[in-house]
């Protein structure tokens, strides 16, 4: 392809993903297509000729995309958002043209710097401890999600607890990982990769109404663990739990964990992005005991999957933990010790130049922007709350910090799973459900900026018909 071929082509893509974005609403959410519906309608091998872009346009019309779950959709409500926007896109556009490989400062200077002004930019943003800025011990890296920030948080304070023989010797099943019962699959996920094993976690009971872990629990099992020969080394704490956007108590948890010499992992991959909010950082209280800190910009702050912020506040520990160098790696910059290596902060070798669209999306929107994104989805969720409570059939489950509304149709768990199927079979709302206390639960989940007041009205007067029309009559 000629870069005046790319050049004709990129248009005719971009033109593709506008009309896109334009007819969204216009769409169902997701399919409503069997599985094997797409591998049907392929060929049974790759073409033996080149096709012109403009084929491959008509099939994504005609064979993708009305055969996909649209996370961009504004009744999208399922999950957590997974946010796009023009400026991420056109970022990573830049991205995949340049094709850095930013694995060492050396192997591109200019990807590896503006990473880490970025990340300082964004710990500003979010008002977070100056320990985890680069300017002093700390500093921060893009991680591709908040599961491998959980793994590389695990890695160091595994290496930590074994007193810097990690690395050399491994683990043993001796080291313990705790976190909420609410917490998320990737803590589990992390201990098992690190060696821990899925019996290295201890998940730690919670409030029964606010769903936040229990201190005094927490305190129980790391003392009654070190008293059996076990050596607690991590507590997840979560941010904003993926059932409800629960906020475990950082500023009760902190010191416990400094009592004890215990890595605090802060897990706030989706709620930290309503940090850029001043009146929305109560969730950061605390937040000076830990050693470790993640949010997804590609959540719900308009970046693009995948972009996860993680900061330590001790780097040298991190790339103790994880640094391989071997000789073809060795270059002048990374022997004087002046420069970053971004390879040394993560699991994988090589890393995208993701920094280029999250950099796009901070200048395009600015602060007030971006504020202005998250007070509307923290509004529009209120608001739908608020059609909730005024409703005697349902209930409201749990409070609703931020985005995130859990409610459910007061009585057994059949009518609100047979709600939710009605619901999404509807076509213009997509929802998700979890347990809270064992009973069946709805979520909404506002955050698409293409979601309005209208969407989520039309959401509730959905929801609100198809109670009404099951068998019990709501």
């Amino acid at each position: 392809m000629t870069p005046d071929e790319f050049r004709q082509a990129g248009y005719a893509v971009v033109d593709w993903i506008a009309d896109y974005w334009a007819t969204l609403d216009q769409r169902p959410v997701t399919s409503q297509d069997p599985p094997g519906a797409v591998a049907a309608g392929l060929p049974a091998g790759p073409p033996v000729h080149g096709e012109p872009v403009e084929a491959v346009l008509a099939d994504l019309d005609t064979l993708v995309a009305p055969r996909l779950t649209h996370w961009q959709h504004p009744g999208f409500f399922g999950y957590f958002p997974a946010n796009t926007s023009g400026p991420s896109v056109l970022g990573d556009l830049v991205s995949a043209g340049l094709g850095v490989q930013g694995m060492l400062w050396a192997t591109g200077p200019a990807c590896t710097e503006l990473e880490t002004v970025l990340l300082d930019w964004l710990a500003e943003l979010l008002d977070l401890p100056t320990r985890f800025r680069s300017t002093g011990a700390g500093g921060g890296v893009i991680q591709d999600s908040a599961s491998s920030a959980t793994l590389v948080a695990t890695l160091i304070a595994v290496h930590r607890a074994a007193g810097g023989r990690w690395r050399q010797v491994g683990v043993d099943r001796r080291y313990r990982v705790y976190a909420s019962t609410e917490a998320h699959s990737s803590v589990e996920k992390a201990a098992r990769i690190a060696g821990l094993g899925a019996e290295g976690v201890r998940l730690i009971e919670v409030d029964p109404v606010t769903r936040a872990m229990s201190p005094a629990a927490l305190r129980a099992a790391i003392e009654a663990d070190r008293a059996a020969g076990t050596v607690p080394a991590l507590v997840v704490a979560t941010v904003g739990t993926t059932s409800t956007t629960a906020v475990d108590p950082l500023p009760l948890i902190g010191p416990i964990c400094a009592e004890h010499g215990v890595f605090l992992h802060v897990d706030a991959a989706y709620a930290g992005a309503a940090a850029v909010c001043p009146e929305l950082r109560f969730g950061h209280a605390g937040l000076e005991y830990a050693d470790s800190y993640c949010f997804d910009p590609h959540k719900w702050l308009l970046t693009g999957f995948d972009c996860d912020a993680f900061w330590v506040a001790d780097a040298g520990e991190l790339v103790e933990a994880l640094t391989v160098l071997p000789e073809y790696l060795r270059n002048a910059a990374t022997e004087s010790g002046a420069v970053i290596d971004y390879r040394d902060w993560q699991v994988p070798l090589g890393r995208r130049f993701r920094a280029l669209k999250l950099w796009f999306v901070l200048r395009w929107y600015g602060v007030e922007g971006l504020r202005e994104h998250i007070r509307r989805g923290v509004a529009l969720a209120a608001r739908f709350a608020d059609r909730v409570r005024a409703d005697e059939r349902f209930e409201l489950v749990g409070p609703h910090p931020y985005a995130l509304v859990c409610f459910r149709l007061r009585g057994p768990d059949g009518p609100n799973e047979q709600l939710l199927a009605a619901v999404n079979a509807a076509g213009p709302v997509y929802l998700t459900h979890t347990r809270v206390g064992g009973r069946h639960t709805l979520r909404l989940a506002v955050g698409s900026p293409q979601t309005r007041q209208s969407h989520v009205d039309e959401a509730w007067e959905l929801i609100s018909r198809a109670a009404a029309a099951l068998p019990s009559g709501g």
